[in-house]
Parts: structure tokens; C-alpha cells; sequence
């Protein structure tokens, strides 16, 4: 077949159509941290999540577990020489005072002197399944060093939808998902909504969580007996100091901010929470932080207003508060510091 020839003129033109065409670009490899950074943090996430979950349950060790003893017949004393420091004795005048701290919060049992070779030994079962386990199985190794039988009695039974004691745990959960979940989709709407109004839309949403929370697990499903009002003002704090911590560690720490989030409120916060171990339980170190972080504080507060009355369950509202107004206010002044620091650099 003959090749056409072609005239200068479209030569030309095919000449320079040719060079206009795109060259390919040259292949680049990716940066090594690109690809480092992901991994990194799921393995983080993943190592930290079955370490705290599992690595807490599968060896649970009672510790100065709070038991409200009766003076006859010397056994407090007894007692501490039999149990050493698993136990923590507080002595009570009578029975009827030990019993007292049991239904306040107090102590996780009450034991006293039955009769002749008898003991009677109170619980809550509203402290969970591990801590009431935990006391009877103590109590159990001194009556049978000392040749006496014990008779239990669960003097705050759990509810009757919360039949594990667990619906406090999921309830901080839940809500301290949702409130990171919350912070996680405004940390997208920088550019969308003014500062002042990502304020009241995690302020707002953050009672809605709360409060639609109380609502389904009291009076909806019955599951938990504390008052509505108290309980949807606990969960919502919850899901604030949840939504507004995310946000602080979103915004001042970027992409690293949102997995950092994750191991302390979702990780570390739910697995020390004292719901599903109890708190007397959990190692030293853990036992500190269940007390400190959101869902910790949480857990104790619902189960102080569904059991004991509210009794202890001021503290862990304010540490609460604490974490949702202080992060709230570090999230405010970012704007503030980014601005000095233009201006000093």
C-alpha cells in the first residue's frame, strides 16, 4: 500500500499537532509514610482495643474490696489476717449499719455474725456480676478456713431488663460513640459553618443524645431505673465531653487527631469503665484512669442514680462537665492562638 504524500502545509500541521499532544507522566512512587501512617494506626487501635479488653478480664484480681463488717467475735480482725489486702474492712456498729452501706454505695457487701458458726453476707447486685462474684468467692475462702457456713442475700438487686448489670456500660458506649461520631462529621464543616455555630450544633446534638438515650433505655425499654431528667443530663455531658474532646484533638492535632480519640474514649475510657470488670478489680493504673476518663465517669454516675440513689454520684457529673467545658474552651481559643503565632512567626 503507497503512503500518501502529503504538501508541506499538512506536514506541517501533523508536525505540529504531534507536539501538542501530552506526554505521559513519568510514574512517582508514593512516599513510604503514606503508606506507614494507616497501618500504623490500625495496629495501634487494634493492639490497644484486645489489650484492654482482653488483657482486663482475663485475670481480674479483687482489691481492697470495701466490705462493711460487724465487730462481734472479732471478725473484722479475722478477716484481714484471712484476706489480707483484697479486702478493705469498714466496721459497722450493727447489722443493720452494714446493710445501710450496702444500700448507699458505700461497701460492696455487708457480713455479720448469723448465730453459732453462721454468717450472713449482704451484696449488691447492682454492683455487677464480677465484684458481687468477687465477694462471695472471698467471703466463701474465710468461712471454710474457719469452719462456718454463710447465707447470702442481694439486698439492691439489679433491674429486671438490666439482668447482667451491663446497661450502664452500653449506655456510655453508645453515647460516647455517637458524641465522636458527632465531632468527627463537624471537623468537616471548618469551611461551612462559623466557629460559633459548630459550638451549638455539638452543643445542641449533644442534648439530643442524651437525652433521646434516657428516654430509650428508661421508660421506653425499662432497663434503667434512675430518674430520666438526671440520667438524660449525665448522658448528655457525656456525649459532649465525647464530641468536644474529638473536636479539640481534630482540630489541634489534624489527621492524628481522630485515632487518638479513639484510644482514649473508646478504647481505654469503655474498657476501664467498671461495668463489665468491676472497678475494684481492675489493676492500680486502671483503676485510676476508669475514674478519670468519660465513660468511667459515666458508668459510675448511672449507676449511682439507679441503685444507690444518687449517693456518689456527684463526683463523676462534675469530672464530666469538667472534660466537656475545658475542651470546649481549649477548641475556642484555637483560632485566638493561630493567630499570635502568624504574628510571632
Amino acid at each position: 500500500m503507497e503512503t500518501p504524500i502529503r504538501s508541506a502545509p499538512e506536514r506541517q500541521e501533523a508536525s505540529t499537532g504531534a507536539e501538542l499532544l501530552p506526554r505521559p507522566k513519568e510514574a512517582r512512587r508514593p512516599p513510604i509514610q503514606l503508606w506507614l501512617q494507616p497501618i500504623l494506626i490500625a495496629l495501634v487501635v487494634v493492639s490497644a482495643f484486645i489489650g484492654c479488653y482482653v488483657g482486663l478480664q482475663r485475670d481480674p484480681q479483687p482489691h481492697q474490696v470495701p466490705i462493711a463488717v460487724t465487730a462481734p467475735h472479732h471478725l473484722p480482725d479475722r478477716m484481714r489476717q484471712a484476706l489480707g489486702d483484697s479486702i478493705e474492712v469498714h466496721l459497722a456498729a450493727d447489722a443493720e449499719a452494714a446493710r445501710e452501706a450496702v444500700e448507699h454505695g458505700d461497701a460492696a457487701a455487708a457480713l455479720s455474725a448469723d448465730g453459732a458458726g453462721r454468717l450472713r453476707l449482704e451484696i449488691a447486685g447492682a454492683d455487677g456480676s464480677s465484684t458481687t462474684a468477687a465477694v462471695k468467692n472471698l467471703v466463701s475462702v474465710y468461712a471454710n478456713g474457719a469452719g462456718m457456713h454463710v447465707t447470702t442475700n442481694d439486698v439492691v438487686p439489679l433491674a429486671r431488663y438490666d439482668a447482667r448489670g451491663l446497661t450502664g456500660f452500653y449506655m456510655a458506649f453508645g453515647v460516647t460513640l455517637a458524641g465522636f461520631v458527632l465531632a468527627s462529621n463537624t471537623l468537616g464543616l471548618a469551611d461551612l459553618l462559623h466557629l460559633r455555630h459548630r459550638f451549638w450544633l455539638l452543643g445542641g446534638a449533644s442534648a439530643a443524645i442524651g437525652t433521646l438515650a434516657a428516654i430509650i433505655a428508661g421508660p421506653v425499654l425499662g432497663a434503667v431505673p434512675a430518674p430520666v431528667m438526671f440520667l438524660a443530663f449525665t448522658l448528655t455531658l457525656l456525649a459532649a465531653a465525647a464530641a468536644f474532646t474529638t473536636k479539640l484533638l481534630g482540630a489541634y492535632l489534624g489527621p492524628a487527631g481522630l485515632p487518638i480519640a479513639t484510644l482514649v474514649l473508646l478504647t481505654v475510657g469503655n474498657a476501664t469503665s467498671g461495668a463489665v470488670i468491676g472497678a475494684d478489680l481492675l489493676p492500680s493504673a486502671a483503676r485510676v484512669v476508669s475514674a478519670l476518663l468519660p465513660p468511667g465517669a459515666a458508668v459510675r454516675a448511672i449507676r449511682s442514680l439507679s441503685y444507690f440513689g444518687g449517693a456518689h454520684a456527684t463526683e463523676p457529673i462534675v469530672t464530666l462537665a469538667l472534660w466537656a467545658a475545658i475542651a470546649a474552651l481549649l477548641v475556642a481559643l484555637r483560632p485566638r492562638l493561630m493567630w499570635r503565632a502568624a504574628i510571632d512567626g
